[in-house]
């Protein structure tokens, strides 16, 4: 099964899960504290969030590549989305 890993640095990385996993809760299996979240996207694949003081560490395990991809490309624009108006996130997917 493919894996894709990112560590953000972020201070906000509670805040990011939280508002993130209020948002998918409404379509998704989703399961979160104050520092982590499991997030499951229908048959597609899963993704996990851990955030501590200054990083959100994210994981996306799916069954192929190609939806791999993709769930990289959701996960990472909605955590831009969420993410404050003055705050930038590096994003970088290792696989």
């Amino acid at each position: 099964m493919p894996i894709s890993r990112a560590e953000i640095p972020t201070p906000s990385g509670g805040r990011l899960i939280n508002r993130l996993c209020k948002h998918w809760s409404h379509k998704l299996e989703v399961e979160y504290t104050e520092s982590d979240a499991r997030i499951v996207f229908s048959e597609k694949g899963t993704c996990l969030m851990h955030a501590d003081a200054d990083k959100l560490s994210v994981s996306i395990e799916t069954l192929d590549e190609e939806t791999l991809d993709q769930l990289e490309g959701v996960v990472e624009s909605h955590l831009v989305r969420m993410a404050a108006k003055d705050e930038t996130l590096d994003i970088v997917w290792e696989n």
